[in-house]
């Protein structure tokens, strides 16, 4: 089998946030511009008061310094607040509406997003999750996702609305005084370059931290999976010590990541006190200063209206600089989980060339083969030729042929060399040999888990490479030495090999397995739920659910891959029955260990270093003594 890949720790790719928006707005066309004018509206409205309270201060200075009396003042100053009432009012109902549309648009974007993940990770081949710890890919539906909550639901508007307040603000700074603007321009931009050194620093490790928190979810769940294992040969302390490894790079790439974006905000927070203190100084200033000059869009010259006003809005300015500060840290966690899983979105889908078609057909006594669109037990292969324009129909009968047949899982370090076998429909082909002679690779190349490098395989004629893979495999049966169940009843996982099974036809294919006895003798007999990969069952147990499975699929080949290993000499007598009557009228791969289930195979096929050395039936085999009588008369149990 392909070892994991050393994937390293590449950079984080550009473009990531923008192809997170094109992403939002094309899942949501309407809310998305909706939300974003609310949270405009609802920026300038928190903007512009500073300009209505600079007016009411003025209106007041003016009624002391000419005596001027409330009364008529106030028919000044009513009008601004009642404004302002309004607008705040509005500005709240901006806030509510887009809050709300912001949850919907966050849970809504993910559950899209897992769901796209999950529909493209069904279309990976083999190959990916042999190479890809599973716990790491686990951690894209679970850590990664969770960063994008933050991001969109929390980050993106508050970086918005900081923006839209900032421009504002700065516009109405320009409006009152040019010489006080300046002033806080020259604070902003040490500001941003503490902001773009310190920030900088931190976005390699938030990446580095995604992907160490990914290792480590991985080995933990090796490690959860293998716990008998770990118990057994004592390697408790050495599982331990490899994860405090594991861990402690997660804790320094963490603690870099976040000493950079946790000391950011306080710094950048007490330059803006810094700055507030330096307006209110200089705005005293020029306003006591005889002749001062105030350059403003307005034409107002400077007085204590206006550095009130400016004190309020250098507030406001640096204040959103700051926010915008505090989403560093959620903004390039984020976007490192974005990272991640647009890379799990981007692999490369497994290829399907095919173009011949497995059909439900009617089949005369004189071979002459119909297409229908109803279940009619019988199949056959619809093959289109491109060239002459013209379909074809080959009866569907499981002639499986691998005519010199090389591959290697790495092109560099071959596993099997020119293996040829010939299976006629009904015939049983069984293949003994050491561990890691190529046994299970045969099987996985006939199912087209992976394609060969060299030679021809062909089912029925057909080189399978013109086949559709969905329709090759769901000619096939197979039992793996590692049994899957899933959550859901017995009943459930039994017609998982068949979707449209009824329960006779389930109950029928348990009978034929062996399976019914035990089944019937659970708690809730065929409606027993099983959850965590029946962990309440045996391991033969389970191994007779995953047989009666095939059985109900009714597929004309049966690979069976190491099938009774896991049951007991008394259970395999009675599956044996089961499975004579479930081989009978198709071709059957057999891989066993055990020599004492071949012997009756048609062909015997002995592997060694990926090369058929002896092939014949047992009695052939053993009339030659070559490598399988030495196997067969020195032990029952190839290791």
């Amino acid at each position: 089998m392909p070892k994991p890949m050393d994937k390293g720790r590449p950079p984080m790719k550009k473009g990531v946030l923008g192809r997170l928006m094109k992403m939002l707005f094309r899942f949501y066309p309407v809310m998305m511009p909706v939300t974003i004018f609310c949270i405009i509206f609802s920026s300038i409205a928190a903007a512009i008061p500073d300009m209505y309270i600079q007016k009411v201060i003025a209106i007041i200075t003016n009624a002391v310094d000419n005596e001027i009396p409330w009364e008529q003042a106030k028919a000044e100053v009513m009008p601004n607040i009642i404004f302002l009432i309004v607008l705040y009012v509005i500005a709240i109902a901006a806030v509510a509406l887009y809050s709300q549309l912001m949850a919907f648009i966050t849970q809504g974007c993910l559950n899209k997003m897992r769901q796209s993940m999950f529909k493209g990770m069904q279309d990976l081949p083999i190959r990916y999750f042999d190479t890809h710890k599973h716990g790491d890919i686990m951690s894209y539906y679970t850590n990664d996702i969770d960063t994008l909550r933050q991001l969109i639901s929390q980050a993106l508007p508050t970086l918005l609305r900081a923006g839209v307040v900032v421009i504002t603000v700065f516009g109405i700074m320009l409006y009152y005084s040019f010489w006080l603007t300046l002033l806080i321009i020259v604070g902003v931009i040490i500001m941003f370059m503490v902001s773009g050194k310190m920030g900088g620093g931190s976005a390699k490790y938030f990446l580095r931290q995604q992907q160490s928190i990914g290792k480590a979810e991985g080995y933990i769940q090796e490690i959860m999976n293998g716990q008998k294992v770990v118990k057994v040969f004592n390697r408790e302390d050495k599982c331990i010590e490899q994860f405090d490894e594991i861990n402690k790079e997660l804790q320094n790439d963490s603690y870099k990541a976040h000493a950079y974006a946790n000391t950011l905000a306080p710094v950048v927070m007490n330059i803006g006190n810094v700055l507030y203190v330096l307006v209110a100084v200089a705005g005293g200033l020029m306003v006591l200063w005889d002749g001062f000059v105030n350059f403003s869009i307005s034409g107002m010259a400077l007085d204590i209206s206006i550095v009130v006003a400016f004190l309020n809005m250098t507030k406001q300015f640096t204040g959103n600089i700051n926010q915008v500060v505090q989403q560093f840290n959620a903004v390039i966690m984020a976007l490192a989980g974005a990272d991640r899983i647009f890379t799990l979105m981007d692999e490369e889908p497994e290829t399907d060339e095919g173009y011949v078609r497995l059909v439900n057909a009617e089949i005369s006594p004189s071979g002459e083969i119909t297409e229908v669109d109803h279940h009619t037990g019988q199949w056959a292969w619809k093959h289109f030729h491109k060239a002459e324009g013209t379909i074809t129909y080959t009866r569907l009968e499981g002639d499986v042929l691998l005519d010199h047949v090389d591959f290697g899982y790495d092109p560099d370090k071959p596993v099997l060399h020119d293996v040829s076998v010939f299976a006629k429909p009904g015939q049983k082909v069984a293949f003994v040999g050491a561990t890691g002679a190529g046994k299970t690779t045969i099987t996985n190349l006939i199912n087209r888990f992976y394609d060969i490098a060299d030679g021809k395989i062909r089912y029925d004629g057909i080189n399978i490479n013109k086949i559709v893979k969905s329709d090759l495999r769901r000619s096939l049966g197979l039992v793996l030495q590692e049994t899957n169940l899933f959550t859901g009843t017995v009943m459930d996982n039994i017609r998982y090999g068949k979707l449209d099974a009824t329960d006779e036809e389930c109950i029928a294919a348990a009978k034929l397995a062996g399976a019914d006895d035990f089944i019937t003798r659970l708690p809730e007999g065929y409606g027993t739920l099983l959850t965590g990969n029946g962990s309440n069952l045996s391991q033969g147990q389970r191994q007779l659910i995953a047989i009666a499975r095939a059985a109900v699929a009714d597929p004309p080949v049966m690979i069976l891959d190491e099938a009774t290993s896991s049951i007991d000499t008394r259970t395999e007598a009675i599956v044996a029955r089961g499975m004579d009557k479930l081989m009978e009228g198709r071709t059957v791969f057999v891989i066993a260990h055990r020599l004492s289930t071949v012997r009756n195979s048609d062909v015997i096929m002995v592997l060694d270093h990926g090369s058929i050395i002896e092939r014949g039936s047992h009695d052939q085999l053993i009339a030659q003594k070559g490598h399988y009588y030495q196997l067969y008369t020195g032990a029952f149990e190839l290791d």
